[in-house]
């Protein structure tokens, strides 16, 4: 009795630890670790979500810490190896399917090394030109693509990145190579762009919704399946419906902490990020930028954990296909 006693207590105090970890969680500022430099489409989602979670978790603070650099991999890697007590956390878009074949020696485990907490959003890409591009519509793009071989110049917030990802693709589909000129970061790629230093990008929404408004870059198509439905995206067509089939590139956001984050805690940031998916000022931001708030399985842990397991396997062929890879 006394041998099982001694197993017993041990057990019963962490647990009684874990559970009142829980409850007085959070004891400090919550660190959102955004792997991308500020101003990013990447940084306004986790902007958001940051405010969302503070009122989900009564009021704590949650700051944003932009950590950039190797294709994402320089962030993730910081909260791979934070302490595991759910106060800093990872929010990382599609580069986590990316990583694992685009990062040479990454030097932690997508599948392993991480907490899955839910997938924040979906995000569709849309393809953009320069102000000055005599192109008015997609068909004419084409058109004027086909004239241009071998002098456009296809700009990117740097390898690993979405627009990276999607710009590849978008080669790959109409046959055309184009010339890759890849920036540190979202900010200086778009700032280029609409300076007419570089031809045309494929980037997020929530990146590029606010510059088409103001009429600072032309538009051209959306990479959904369906057109969207903000009024400044509304008319745009799919990359489909222009003949370019099964393209279709959506971005995803997730949450993430580092691995042996307590049960308790998991379960309470968990909570907190199901209730910020439904906060009205939260889907209303989101869906301004052409982001679609998760509703389905995968704001789960283990849906989230699935989904990302499911984009790695498909991502993998093409990346190695391509050749591209961060060192």
């Amino acid at each position: 009795m006394k041998k099982l006693l001694k197993t017993l207590v041990p057990v019963a105090l962490a647990a009684a630890a874990f559970s009142a970890a829980a409850q007085d969680f959070p004891t400090r500022t919550i660190t959102l670790v955004v792997p991308f430099t500020a101003g990013g489409p990447t940084d306004r989602v986790a902007r958001d979500l940051a405010e969302a979670m503070r009122k989900a978790l009564g009021g704590a603070i949650v700051v944003v810490d932009n950590a950039a650099g190797a294709g994402g991999s320089i962030g993730a890697n910081k909260v791979a190896r934070a302490a595991p007590d759910g106060h800093t956390l990872l929010l990382h878009h599609i580069g986590m399917a990316t990583m694992p074949t685009l990062v040479r020696n990454i030097p932690f485990k997508v599948e392993s090394d991480f907490e899955y907490l839910g997938l924040i959003n979906d995000v569709p890409m849309t393809v953009i030109g320069k102000p000055g591009l005599p192109a008015n519509n997609y068909r004419e793009l084409m058109t004027w693509i086909g004239q241009n071989k071998g002098k456009i110049n296809l700009g990117n917030a740097g390898i690993g990145s979405a627009s990276h990802l999607c710009g590849m693709l978008f080669q790959s589909a109409v046959g055309v190579d184009m010339t890759a000129v890849p920036y540190k970061g979202t900010a200086p790629a778009m700032t280029d762009l609409m300076g007419g230093q570089i031809d045309l990008m494929c980037d997020q929404t929530t990146n590029t919704t606010g510059q088409i408004e103001a009429k600072k870059v032309k538009a051209y198509a959306v990479t959904s399946p369906r057109r969207l439905a903000t009024p400044t995206l509304k008319d745009l067509p799919t990359m489909q419906e222009m003949g370019v089939k099964d393209f279709n590139v959506s971005i995803f956001h997730g949450l993430y902490a580092p691995k042996g984050t307590p049960a308790p805690v998991l379960k309470k940031l968990n909570d907190a990020v199901k209730v910020a998916l439904k906060d009205p000022e939260f889907i209303k931001k989101q869906e301004g930028l052409g982001a679609v708030v998760v509703v389905d399985k995968r704001m789960e842990p283990a849906g989230h954990k699935a989904f990302v397991l499911a984009e790695i396997a498909k991502w993998s062929p093409a990346i190695k296909a391509a050749g591209v890879y961060v060192d």
